[in-house]
């Protein structure tokens, strides 16, 4: 999947704005960076900790708490 569909699924999932999950991807990906592992099945070694964080929030393994969600 694209970075651009995968962003787009993951502002979907969660209901934040990009900011917001740009926040949350950066905190995830420094966790993963420090040796937490990723609760994707795929080869974290395949992929930047930044994209891997982003595939995890989108496919919503990761949940992102704390922030309010969006009101249309």
């Amino acid at each position: 999947m694209r970075l651009e569909e995968l962003t787009a699924k993951a502002l979907e999932v969660t209901g934040v704005d990009r900011y917001q999950l740009a926040i949350a991807v950066a905190k995830r990906s420094d966790q993963l960076q420090n040796g937490d592992t990723s609760k994707l099945n795929v080869d974290p070694k395949a992929y930047k900790p930044a994209d891997l964080a982003l595939m995890e929030i989108a496919e919503g393994v990761i949940t992102i708490k704390g922030f309010r969600a969006i009101e249309e």
